[in-house]
């Protein structure tokens, strides 16, 4: 017996080891990826306190032998010098951003319901297609969505930023894919009670889906934020903070600095929300799902 004994517990160490071996190998590594990722972050925020003499040195430094703010300095002063307030491009973006974002989650969420727990014809058809916009960007139909808008008349008008920008397949596929794990007996159930498809989906299912709606919330606030006026937009009242943030660092190497200070101020508020609201998101995109 006290070998049979020995044996097991020479056979449990050998896994122990292994398994500390194996969490260690995960640890290095995801500490390796990690400093991978936020290299990039790490280098637009140096670029952006170095003097310009300091940005065209070869070669380059990951650090700043004379940190200065002169660059987030001459970048407000860029913005101060058009004849709008600062203010006003903030509101801006703040108005588009938050319409964006609240629209977007309320659609997908209902759309999504209906796809997923609704069954009537051609639903497999719709899920198909919202599966192969995915592969597209929005580039694809920008010539014809300005048609539409000029169309609509709304060129040169704040809706213009908006209404475009609500439909998201990628938004309505995650929330898809979230609400088709709630049981079918979830569903049931309330329908004997007597509820409506629109007391279920936002009274029951809804409250269920808070880590689906958090991802989707950070994604659709990072391309609100981002949103320029390109070509929809002209007059200087209705244009948003990044469109004139790249205006006041598209000035040539001279600017060079103002860019990178640019790219550190646009950065902030998406890193703020997505610190807010990282508890709740889903990881890699999968929800655990619901057993019955």
């Amino acid at each position: 017996m006290a070998q049979i004994d020995t044996a097991k517990l020479k056979a449990s160490n050998k896994q122990a080891g292994r398994k500390i071996g194996g969490t260690v190998g995960i640890f290095l590594f995801l500490t390796v990826l990690g400093l991978f990722m936020a290299m990039p972050i790490y280098l637009t925020i140096v670029m952006s306190v170095k003097p310009v003499e300091e940005l065209f040195v070869f070669p380059p430094k990951l650090y700043a032998v004379r940190p200065t703010l002169d660059n987030f300095r001459d970048m407000f002063a860029a913005l101060r010098q058009n004849r709008v307030p600062f203010s006003r491009y903030v509101f801006n973006s703040v108005a588009v951003t938050v319409s964006v974002t609240v629209m977007q989650c309320v659609f997908s969420s209902m759309a999504a319901f209906v796809l997923a727990k609704c069954r009537f014809p051609g639903s497999k058809v719709i899920n198909n297609i919202i599966v192969i916009s995915l592969l597209y960007q929005s580039n694809v139909i920008y010539i014809m969505q300005y048609i539409v808008m000029a169309k609509l008349g709304l060129i040169d008008n704040p809706l213009a930023l908006i209404l475009p920008s609500i439909a998201s397949p990628m938004g309505l596929f995650l929330m898809r894919q979230s609400i088709s794990q709630v049981p079918d007996a979830v569903i049931d159930a309330a329908k004997v009670d007597g509820a409506g498809l629109f007391r279920i989906c936002w009274q029951v299912v809804m409250p269920n889906q808070k880590p689906a709606l958090m991802t989707l919330i950070i994604f659709a606030f990072q391309g609100a934020w981002n949103i320029q006026t390109g070509s929809v937009v002209f007059q200087e009242q209705y244009k948003t903070l990044p469109t004139v943030v790249t205006q006041a660092a598209a000035s040539g190497l001279a600017r060079a600095g103002v860019a990178m200070a640019a790219a550190v101020f646009m950065l902030i508020p998406p890193v703020i929300v997505f610190m807010l609201a990282q508890k709740n998101v889903i990881e890699t995109m999968a929800h655990s799902g619901i057993k019955e």
